[in-house]
């Protein structure tokens, strides 16, 4: 399998430009971690390994703002913004045990960025493409170029980081990344409700996401509510009090080791074991209820105060997108074997208005298609 392996953006240029001479499409990975998530990318086996594009180019900790390389380990990243008490606010996910239990890579920044991964913490922050303030990339013309910038408020034109931002790399090459981080209060609770239904329980937790309290995770699992609160102790505990107050018809538990519960649920790890096909199912969160009710599904549970539904499904079933589709959502085949992923929409189906801009869009970019063609829709 010929490999081109960049570790500049350079390197990068000279593989486009290659790759269009010989008009050979190219799989772009760098840690690989998600190479079972979306289609099959249709190349003649050509990688561009952009793994070496990696380390934190810029931090500027008063200014909220890190730029990094796209094979920046997440890992490596988080690493660096505790140590000024920061975050990541859209809380990439790892999704290695879900996807690939055998990989022993490391997710990144880009490969976090491209699919616009989010973790429980989005419900608090928004998603990965609210904080990508800009990129530098690499288009299917071989020229390097650069969106955005480094403050929150400069987008005069078209917004291009958010159309890079959940590609799946079919657009560009991306060389650099520039980010909005977050303080990260020092400590957290999470506090449970038990025994409610799923009615119920997602009604509870969009009443604390709509109160001042700002919990960072609003999970229900079974028949229990998950809210995670965040702060400095004497402020922590005022909100744990408030908590309870607003909810105060209800027994309210502790769990210790909460965000170990938390980053579960953002890496799907409950999913991990099983032989079954996973869904992710993006829902107006007053719908989540009526959506759950309908799924047939083994297990199932809620994320974003209803936002999301996690849903395992047997193997191959198509059933999971018609019941988002009834309750104003729409799904996602976020794992299942190679066969069914080639066979079903892994990416929500588009209408001919929407299939047409999504190829202009895709022309304007990378017109002969080298970019990890079909990972997302035929042509695409």
């Amino acid at each position: 399998m010929p490999t081109h392996i960049a570790s500049s953006e350079t390197d990068v240029i000279e593989a486009v430009h290659t790759a269009r001479e010989w008009q050979s499409p190219l799989e772009i990975v760098a840690g690989g971690t998600k190479r079972n998530y979306g289609r099959s990318v249709v190349t003649m086996g050509t990688v561009l390994d952009v793994s070496g594009l990696r380390g934190i180019i810029a931090y500027e900790p008063e200014e909220l703002i890190l730029t990094a390389a796209p094979g920046t380990p997440v890992a490596e990243i988080e690493a660096v913004l505790a140590e000024k008490g920061q975050r990541l606010g859209f809380d990439p996910p790892d999704w290695r045990g879900l996807l690939d239990p055998e990989h022993d890579g490391f997710g990144t920044i880009g490969g976090a960025i491209s699919a616009d991964a989010g973790g429980p913490a989005r419900v608090r922050y928004g998603a990965a493409r609210d904080h990508l303030l800009g990129i530098r990339g690499v288009n299917g013309f071989g020229e390097a170029f650069r969106a955005g910038g480094k403050v929150v408020k400069n987008v005069t034109g078209f917004d291009i980081p958010k159309l890079a931002c959940g590609a799946m790399g079919t657009l560009c090459v991306l060389t650099e990344v520039t980010l909005r981080v977050f303080p990260k209060p020092p400590l957290s609770a999470t506090l449970a409700v038990r025994g409610l239904s799923p009615e119920d329980g997602f009604a509870l937790l969009r009443r604390v996401w709509s109160s001042p309290l700002e919990a960072t995770g609003l999970v229900f699992s079974k028949d229990t509510a998950l809210m995670r609160l965040e702060g400095e102790k004497e402020p922590l505990a005022e909100k744990c009090a408030m908590l309870r107050t607003l909810l105060g018809e209800h027994a309210i538990g502790e769990i210790p080791e909460g965000d170990v519960a938390f980053k579960a649920v953002g890496d799907g790890g409950i999913f991990d074991d099983m032989p079954l096909d996973v869904w992710r199912v993006f829902l107006p969160p007053a719908s989540a209820a009526a959506a759950a009710a309908e799924l047939d599904s083994p297990l199932w549970l809620g994320d974003w105060a209803g936002g999301l539904l996690w849903v395992a499904a047997l193997p191959g079933s198509d059933t999971v997108r018609a019941a988002a589709h009834k309750h104003g959502g729409h799904a996602i085949l976020t794992r299942a074997q190679e066969e069914t992923r080639e066979r079903l929409d892994v990416f929500e189906p588009q209408d001919a208005v929407r299939a047409a801009v999504t190829g202009a869009v895709k022309a304007a970019f990378d017109p002969l298609h080298l970019f990890n063609p079909g990972r997302m829709w035929d042509g695409v």
